[in-house]
């Protein structure tokens, strides 16, 4: 990391032959129009943000981007999971079309994970690719889903199975707009900063338990340090792994399962609930492989727990219902689902050239349908 004076920090990350900066830094927002113009040239740029974002920072954005002498214009659709699909997707491209946007310009994704991943779906592939800034505003947003590249939309047969791999030129994260978030969105995006914890760094794991009160009540320095240390931590591995074809596998832990839960609730379970849950199902899983040290789970549990999202199986959706949905994971290979699965809380299980794992789908099965059942 290099610091970049006033509070704030830098870094990049790999990417192909090349890389992109990440900045964070609380304020950065007012600042946006002379981030973009450095980093992310372009004779035009088409801003993309949902119903709920838009209302908040829109007008600044524009504002912000006019008075560098950048000429953007505001595209917004309907927030929420349920309109992460093609159909937006369809919608917003046609409005490009409609305004004149041409492959000399470039988006800016200003929102939430939704928005991260429609808008640079968007990007990817308008006129076959158009860069692409990522200017989250949720904590789930900052934490995970603008660093890597990752952008697709929801379909019926579950989460995020069209899309494509577009890294952004830049990432701005400032982590004063997760203190002006509601203290239960807060609590989603944490989640995602738990994963990492329990994935990569057991002592952040700890620390973050430890700040859950501060961070839940928005405490500026407690949420910039889980920015900082996750974005850090998830840069590490899409560095290394920028097609998920390895070690980037480790950050679907308790998201083959989550994805499900979501999907078997017609997305009416938010994400960082379900993802939750998730983790504490597969720590189980591994549990019962005589794979993970036990009481993880449990431990896990806890903490998800302390962040105030519910310890057993949200949503009304069956066990079988949420199982029908592991089929079309993006993990499975063979016909056989796969699964990340812990060593312990810091360490992920690798075995066999391999960072996930077949799981026969009858314990899979036993697992959660147990859990339902507590």
């Amino acid at each position: 990391m290099a610091g970049e004076g006033g509070g704030v920090t830098s870094f990049r990350v790999q990417s192909g032959p090349g890389s992109y900066r990440v900045i964070v830094g609380c304020g950065l927002l007012r600042s946006l129009g002379e981030l973009v113009k450095k980093h992310a040239p372009a004779h035009r740029y088409a801003v993309i943000s949902d119903s709920n974002v838009a209302p908040l920072y829109g007008d600044a954005t524009l504002r912000s981007l006019s008075e560098c002498g950048l000429d953007a214009e505001l595209f917004t659709f309907a927030a929420g999971e349920r309109h992460k699909n093609r159909a937006t997707w369809v919608e917003l491209t046609d409005r490009f079309f409609a305004a004149g946007i041409g492959r000399d310009s470039c988006v800016v994704a200003l929102g939430g994970g939704v928005t991260g991943d429609l808008a640079g779906f968007v990007a990817a592939t308008y006129m076959r690719g158009i860069p692409v800034v990522q200017v989250p505003t949720s904590l789930v947003a900052m934490v995970d889903a603008s660093v890597g590249g990752k952008t697709g939309v929801d379909v019926a047969a579950g989460k995020n199975l069209v899309g494509a791999f577009h890294p952004p030129l830049l990432v701005v994260a400032d982590p004063e707009a997760v203190v002006t978030l509601p203290r239960a969105e807060r609590a989603q995006g944490l989640i995602e900063a738990v994963k990492h914890g329990v994935i990569m760094d057991s002592a952040y794991f700890e620390e973050l338990d430890r700040e859950v009160p501060r961070i839940l009540d928005g405490e500026a320095t407690a949420v910039e340090r889980a920015v900082l240390r996750s974005m850090e931590l998830k840069s590490e591995v899409v560095s290394d792994d920028e097609l998920e074809a390895g070690r980037r596998e480790i950050l679907n832990f308790g998201h083959t399962l989550g994805h499900a839960i979501e999907a078997a609730n017609s997305y009416s379970v938010s994400h960082g609930t379900a993802v939750g849950c998730g983790m504490v199902l597969e720590a189980r899983i591994g549990v019962e492989l005589g794979i993970t040290v036990e009481g993880t789970a449990e431990r896990i549990e806890e903490v998800v727990g302390n962040v105030g999202l519910p310890r057993g199986l949200p949503g009304g959706a069956a066990p079988a219902d949420i199982m029908s949905y592991l089929a079309m994971d993006k993990k499975v290979r063979d016909g056989r689902t796969r699964f990340v699965l812990l060593s312990r809380i810091g360490t992920v299980y690798f075995a066999h050239e391999s960072w996930s794992h077949p799981v026969e789908e009858q314990l899979v099965l036993d697992v959660v349908d147990s859990f339902a059942r507590r």
